[in-house]
């Protein structure tokens, strides 16, 4: 028996509201989906979003190995694939920037010069963003308080450069793109609290040029 035209309009207009709730739906589920990933990516992709103290450059992370530290510096850890100093080990400080809030950025030549707070001892390495240039040999990422050429007062000066310099040179990592810092100091009396640092004490980040 034919259904009246009237009828299968309505039938029409019925599938229609009920595909278009559906799609609505499915829309809704894959956007919350792809905002939540891509959120959770920017939140572990670079430093720990959440309780860092700032000293000039420099942001201590305190917490960053308690065994209550929140999700997403578990996350960072994770991914980083680094195993934090727990609370009483010693405290990690980070810098992206110079003292005058520049960015660090692997073309530029960096002195990082100073004391460093008391610590049983202590390493400064650098890290880029992304993945490793093969084009460029291995060469040290960082320095430790053992190794390190100091002047007559304890004051030491670090070169940060892409190419060789006098001195104790630390190769950027690429020619180009992002820089990042880690402090990591051992045994010291500033892990059991924050509050006795000041950019004093220290190292100082100058940017002394960029490109050739």
């Amino acid at each position: 028996m034919p259904v009246p035209a009237a009828g299968l309009a309505r039938r029409v207009r019925a599938f229609l509201r009920k595909t278009s709730r559906v799609g609505l739906v499915v829309y809704a589920l894959g956007l919350g989906a792809g905002l939540g990933l891509v959120s959770a990516d920017w939140a572990t992709r670079g430093r720990y979003p959440f309780g860092g103290v700032t000293v000039g450059p420099w942001t201590a992370w305190p917490r960053a190995g308690a065994s209550n530290a929140d999700p997403y510096a578990r996350a960072v850890n994770a991914r980083r694939g680094e195993i934090p100093l727990a609370v009483g080990e010693g405290l990690l400080l980070s810098a992206t920037t110079d003292d005058t809030g520049r960015g660090l950025e692997a073309g530029c030549r960096y002195s990082i010069a100073g004391h460093t707070p008391p610590a049983r001892a202590w390493t400064l390495t650098v890290t880029g963003r992304g993945a490793p240039d093969p084009a460029r040999p291995s060469l040290r990422s960082g320095f430790t308080s053992t190794e390190i050429l100091r002047e007559r007062d304890g004051r030491f000066a670090i070169l940060l450069a892409p190419e060789a310099q006098a001195g104790n040179w630390l190769p950027s990592p690429g020619r180009s793109g992002a820089l990042r810092l880690a402090l990591r100091l051992y045994d010291t009396p500033v892990a059991a609290g924050t509050g006795s640092l000041d950019p004093e004490t220290l190292p100082a980040i100058t940017r002394l040029g960029c490109g050739a």
